[in-house]
């Protein structure tokens, strides 16, 4: 069977860790870990929204913060402060999780998550989405379900899951497709696309995306049960 640099199977993650309640002041928080890339997410709110011009009598407002630390990972140094990429992540991720949210029960509020990256290996936007879908659920904040997301891409005609920084930067024919997931409904909540890649290799390559994203879903209620039955057997 065809193998990666790393010795994965072109339809295998990395190792995931996910964890919750970590950032003790927050309303929800967790840490979501694939391979060298972490992400840890903080849910503030629903909380009133100031100042008061911004607020929306009809629903409440989602708000993104995707900050990637300097020297976080591989690749050259991240500048500190906003850039056109973090805001771009923070307004992509905002669409990927607003389908999964009723904030029509929050009228003139705001729902601000931020997510930090302290240690980065290439698909630092889907490890960020998973994490602030497990801190949205933390916060219990109502959900249809969880986003998943997850990378996949071409190499040089290989279609495979979870590009590593080394297989981005690969030379030749490289595409890098981050996706997001509702599992159960299967429905895309985020599909980009940077390089080259067919009609036919990007089908594939959902399809691969889509099994990845299931498993995601998997690890993020195992997640949430774990903290919320930790709980109750304290009490």
């Amino acid at each position: 069977m065809e193998k990666r640099t790393d010795g994965r199977k072109l339809e295998e993650m990395r190792p995931i860790t996910a964890k919750t309640g970590i950032v003790k002041n927050a309303d929800g928080s967790a840490m979501f870990q694939i391979g060298d890339t972490i992400a840890y997410a903080a849910v503030y709110g629903p909380r009133e929204l100031y100042p008061k011009f911004l607020q929306d009598p009809a629903r409440g407002i989602l708000r993104c913060k995707y900050n990637m630390m300097p020297f976080s990972g591989a690749g050259e140094r991240v500048r500190p402060g906003p850039s056109r990429r973090s805001t771009e992540i923070s307004l992509v991720t905002e669409k990927a999780l607003l389908p999964v949210l009723n904030l029509d029960e929050f009228p003139n509020a705001v729902i601000d998550v931020f997510i930090d990256l302290p240690q980065t290996d290439a698909g630092t936007r889907c490890a960020g989405i998973c994490a602030a879908a497990i801190a949205l659920a933390d916060a219990g904040i109502t959900m249809k379900e969880l986003v998943s997301a997850v990378s996949v891409g071409n190499v040089n005609g290989r279609i495979m899951v979870d590009l590593t920084y080394e297989e981005e930067s690969t030379e030749g024919e490289v595409a890098d497709v981050p996706v997001a997931f509702m599992p159960k409904s299967e429905q895309i909540t985020l599909l980009q696309m940077d390089g080259e890649i067919t009609r036919e290799q990007l089908i594939k390559a959902l399809e691969m995306g889509k099994k990845a994203c299931k498993e995601i879903h998997a690890i993020q209620k195992a997640t949430l049960k774990e903290k919320y039955v930790g709980e109750s057997d304290e009490e």
